[in-house]
């Protein structure tokens, strides 16, 4: 049997470099080589792509690029009309990586937003994952809550932010205007930016002040919420064609204040249930508000929904993630194995919805 060539692309330019590796090597290690002819291309943080034939070790400890004198240095060629990488030697040689489809290990920013996605597309080469208007609309926070508005799924309040029209009596009129619209505590976060990077809880004005300038660091439009007391809730879709599978809810524990990035990938306090202890009813309700979100957003592939439910049994959607982390201790493939399927098998379905 011809193997498929498998394009495993991982780092990238984003906050979540890091996570990437991690993810990248659970996918690597996971990917069946009897069916697949692996081919790692690594991005490094500061934007050049290398084709690496090194020790999967090696991505998940961040050291694949120690030595980029002995890589060749990838770009993908859009002239040729062929599905291919052209690869550029020390030697000044240069030849091709022929590949069939492409496995997108990228969070965040240039990976998650659709940019990649559309370069992919342009060279006429399948990949895992949404598209690139789904990605960019997915990726930005606004634009996600102004299109789920229109299935009347509750979301938390919010006030918008801009950096360049943020100054002192701008911000003393929106932290009024939050403040009166949902009070503290509120959170504050970047508008295109996963993982929690950059977000923060306000519980009073010289807070949300502050939060607004640790958001801005990663992006010009930030988002004000209103925190929503309830249950953590993660929803994992799958897409294969007009088929869709839905998964179970986990529930997240976290010891920290909130689950942000140092609860999700570096602490030990942080657990989860499967199912969520949630009435099933309840459950039932929210799996189907997560595939009606997929749905709308023009999702494909795959993506991670993510809810509140309070002890009412409300259910309150906060985000959607179209590249979900892929590590050993992510809930996407947590949750897809909890359907019974290995995570060598997530892969495979994947990669067969992208080809």
């Amino acid at each position: 049997m011809k193997k498929i060539k498998l394009c495993v692309l991982f780092g990238g330019r984003s906050s979540e470099y890091e996570v990437s590796l991690q993810s990248a090597y659970s996918v690597l290690t996971n990917a069946d080589p009897e069916k697949y002819e692996i081919l790692p291309v690594g991005i490094t943080k500061e934007g050049a792509w290398y084709y690496y034939t090194g020790s999967y070790e090696s991505v998940r400890d961040g050291s694949w690029c120690a030595d980029t004198s002995a890589l060749d240095r990838a770009a993908l060629d859009l002239a040729s009309g062929r599905r291919e990488f052209c690869l550029f030697s020390a030697d000044g040689s240069v030849h091709t990586l022929p590949v069939d489809v492409v496995f997108p290990v990228l969070h965040g920013s240039y990976g998650e937003d659709g940019t990649v996605q559309g370069m992919l597309s342009l060279a006429g080469i399948p990949f895992v994952g949404c598209g690139s208007a789904s990605g960019a609309v997915c990726m930005d926070k606004v634009f996600t809550k102004q299109i789920v508005r229109t299935t009347g799924i509750r979301q938390a309040e919010c006030v918008i932010l801009y950096r360049d029209t943020w100054d002192d009596a701008t911000a003393r009129a929106l932290a009024d205007r939050a403040e009166e619209q949902f009070g503290y505590p509120m959170f504050v976060k970047p508008a295109r930016a996963g993982s929690s990077v950059g977000v923060s809880k306000a519980r009073n004005r010289e807070e949300f002040m502050a939060a607004a300038e640790i958001a801005f660091r990663e992006d010009s439009k930030v988002l004000v919420e209103e925190a929503i007391d309830g249950r953590e809730i993660e929803v994992a879709v799958l897409n294969e064609g007009t088929a869709y599978t839905v998964s179970d809810c986990a529930e997240i524990v976290t010891g920290a204040d909130f689950y942000d990035y140092e609860a999700k990938y570096q602490s030990s306090a942080s657990g989860y249930h499967i199912p969520a202890r949630l009435p099933e009813d309840v459950r039932d309700q929210v799996r189907r508000c997560a595939e009606t979100i997929f749905r709308v957003l023009d999702c494909r592939g795959l993506s991670r929904v993510d809810f509140f439910v309070n002890d009412r049994g409300d259910i309150v959607f906060n985000e959607i993630n179209t590249l979900p982390g892929f590590t050993s201790i992510s809930m996407y493939p947590k949750l897809m194995m909890h359907t019974g399927m290995t995570y060598s098998e997530l892969i495979d379905r994947l990669v067969a919805s992208a080809m």
